[in-house]
């Protein structure tokens, strides 16, 4: 009971779910006036400090101004910036936040550009520029001397011994998976990068301190610049640049932090801003771990370039912030992680994915003998069918064949609506496909009689024995007409089990299975509107299968004729499901963190109440459909979120416990 009490005070902290919590400063600033880019620096800090960032990284030179030319060289100005480091040691001793700054530093007697990294009070690294740029603009060279001549490995600094290189990874005790290294502007934009190198030693953190004057359009290259960083070192890239303040004599500034996570941006500064500015976001560890784990030639290229680093492990401050302060996740997450919430994105996605699987449905068909080039798909007015049908009628379309080798049939059942039928019939005539309508019931009738099953009796048996009537007519339509039956499974129903092992689980090739289902619903929108967008019968057809509540339709309407059985209040909702999903299948997160980073995805549409009862059963029916998921048929992949082919993404044995993650699940608070 204790323990319990004690995981539900730390649920809603983030820190408590794998994430840690970022910031990228830029502070506004003078040219060569220490004192006020200090009071700046520690302005811009305090800030970070307060919104719960337990690392702030500032621009290259922003102690001296990075414009400064010639100053660099005098005494007094050296001097200043060894004062104004110490002025921030001093502000930033007790708190549990990690402050990277940058400064220049004579070391063997040679000058460098350098970022130093303080925490609690004291500098803990120092990381020399490694590529000090000479060219087109940039002078540095005049001033400062490449990493690689530097004579020492320690400085002293502030009366501390302190480690001085290009390959130091710094670690917090306390901070799982928080591995800090630091470099400098052109070290990022250049070919192997030290990050890179670092990020292979096992660096999870990679800082940059910039200046990055502005040109026309160079921030949109230094946005993908950092992405790319991120998403090629599976890595968290922290970018800081120069603001208002530097000199404008020759160049411009613009003053663009950015953070990316593994190839996403998920937070940057307001550019061109006269004052100070800052970026805070909350970085995913676990995430980042997970896919280095996951992708097997990360560590094939780690090995291959492993290089010697030094790891500067350093006691952790007390943090007394509120905890308050870390209750509120720092980062967009999608409620909706396979499909775009952006307009544009969204539109190209579909395209893609549909153009994924009408291609593979069409090499599937170049390898049968031509005779054998028909399609056979039970069309029952609902989604999944609808999208199979589509995406059938497309294949066709790319390989030159008559739509009317598309063979829908309709089987109605005891539950099938007028609704439905009327759907379906509409559907398969605009789209010029065969139609044909065979009934299922007087066959389930036949199998109740044989089995001594009374049909008024609407139980599991009453529904599996119209599923299994379907398929045994689906195939030997295909038979006879030597075709293939085309499944309409998508991803959420293999996942959750909801589907008729042998009936509608089954088919000759099974082109929804990576599709999820909220997925679906917007592939037909799309269609409607690009695909079939000039002609009224087909887009009005499809309108009016996403008006359809989603349901099996397995069991008889209501007196009035309404579809009685609905999906979701039955298996749940299917968004939560597919968050669910997409959460557990693609970085095998737990419940808790799931849990947790629903209820800020979903802001408030659900309760964490909600949320707990959905996922024990999506937990539930994951694990106990895996037998029906090793027996699916060919399907093509189409999202990074993976498949859930035995023979792809996803293999388990079907009779793994899930006891542990159903007790875990049982932990998260109610409210």
């Amino acid at each position: 009971m204790a323990y319990h009490a004690i995981v539900d005070e730390a649920f809603l902290d983030v820190r408590s779910h794998g994430y840690v919590r970022v910031a990228v400063c830029v502070p506004d600033g003078r040219v060569a006036d220490v004192a006020y880019n200090t009071a700046a620096h520690i302005d811009v800090l305090r800030q970070a400090h307060a919104a719960g960032a337990r690392l702030a990284v500032c621009p290259e030179l922003g102690l001296t101004g990075y414009t400064a030319g010639d100053l660099f060289f005098q005494d007094t100005l050296q001097r200043a910036a060894i004062d104004a480091l110490a002025t921030i040691a001093a502000a930033t001793r007790d708190w549990d936040m990690a402050v990277c700054v940058g400064m220049p530093i004579a070391a063997g007697g040679s000058l460098f550009n350098c970022a130093v990294t303080l925490y609690g009070g004291h500098p803990v690294a120092v990381a020399p520029k490694a590529y000090p740029p000479n060219y087109r603009e940039f002078y540095e060279l005049r001033w400062f001397r490449m990493a690689a001549e530097a004579t020492v490995d320690e400085v002293t600094l502030l009366g501390e011994t302190v480690p001085f290189g290009t390959v130091l990874l710094v670690e917090i005790e306390g901070q799982p998976g928080f591995v800090l290294h630091t470099d400098i502007c052109e070290d990022i934009w250049v070919p192997v990068s030290p990050g890179t190198l670092a990020a292979l030693a096992g660096a999870t953190v990679l800082a940059n301190l910039s200046a990055s004057n502005i040109t026309v359009s160079k921030w949109e290259y230094r946005l993908d610049l950092v992405r790319g960083s991120a998403a090629k070192n599976l890595a968290v890239q922290l970018y800081s640049a120069a603001g208002f303040g530097e000199s404008t004599a020759d160049l411009a500034w613009d003053g663009h932090g950015i953070i990316a996570d593994r190839g996403d941006v998920i937070a940057q500064t307001p550019r061109f801003r006269t004052g100070g500015s800052l970026a805070i976001a909350d970085a995913d560890l676990l995430a980042l771990q997970s896919d280095r784990m996951r992708q097997t030639s990360w560590g094939q290229n780690a090995a291959a370039f492993a290089q010697p680093v030094r790891r500067i492990i350093v006691p952790p401050v007390e943090d007394r912030r509120p905890r308050a302060v870390f209750e509120r996740l720092e980062r967009q997450v999608e409620p909706f992680p396979y499909a775009p919430a952006d307009p544009a994105k969204l539109d190209a996605r579909c395209e893609e994915i549909f153009q994924i699987m009408s291609t593979s449905l069409a090499r599937r068909l170049t390898a049968l003998p031509e005779k054998g080039r028909h399609l056979v798909l039970g069309l029952s007015g609902g989604r999944d069918s609808t999208l199979a049908l589509l995406v059938a009628v497309r294949a066709l379309d790319q390989l030159g064949l008559p739509r009317s080798r598309m063979i829908a049939v309709t089987m109605p059942g005891f539950g099938t609506s007028e609704r439905t039928r009327s759907i379906a019939t509409s559907l398969a005539h605009a789209l010029g496909v065969t139609l044909r309508e065979i009934p299922v019931s007087r066959i389930a009738e036949e199998v109740f009689s044989a089995i001594g099953h009374d049909a008024e009796v609407e139980d599991l048996t009453f529904e599996n024995v119209q599923a299994w009537s379907r398929k045994f007519l689906l195939f030997s339509v295909a038979g006879k007409e030597g075709g293939i039956d085309l499944g309409t499974s998508d991803l959420s129903e293999l996942a959750l089990g909801f589907t008729t092992y042998g009936g509608d689980h089954m088919s000759h090739y099974g082109v929804n299975a990576g599709v999820p289902k909220t997925l679906v619903s917007r592939l037909i929108r799309w269609t409607a509107d690009t695909v079939f967008a000039g002609d009224a019968a087909v887009s009005r057809a499809l309108g009016d299968v996403l008006e359809t509540p989603i349901s099996p339709e397995l069991l008889r309407p209501s007196a009035s004729g309404e579809i009685v059985q609905i999906s979701e209040d039955v298996v749940g909702p299917y968004e939560l499901h597919d968050f669910f999903l997409y959460s557990f299948t693609r970085f095998g997160f737990g419940p808790r963190r799931i849990a947790r980073m629903a209820l800020h995805a979903f802001d408030g549409k659900y309760s964490l109440a909600e949320i707990k009862r959905w996922l024990i059963v999506f937990l539930a029916r994951f694990f106990a459909a895996q037998y029906k998921r090793d027996a699916i048929p060919d399907a093509p992949k189409v999202g990074s979120g993976g498949s859930l082919s035995p023979r792809g993404d996803w293999r388990m044995p079907s009779d793994a416990s899930p006891a542990a993650w159903l007790a875990e699940a049982e932990s998260i608070p109610a409210d």
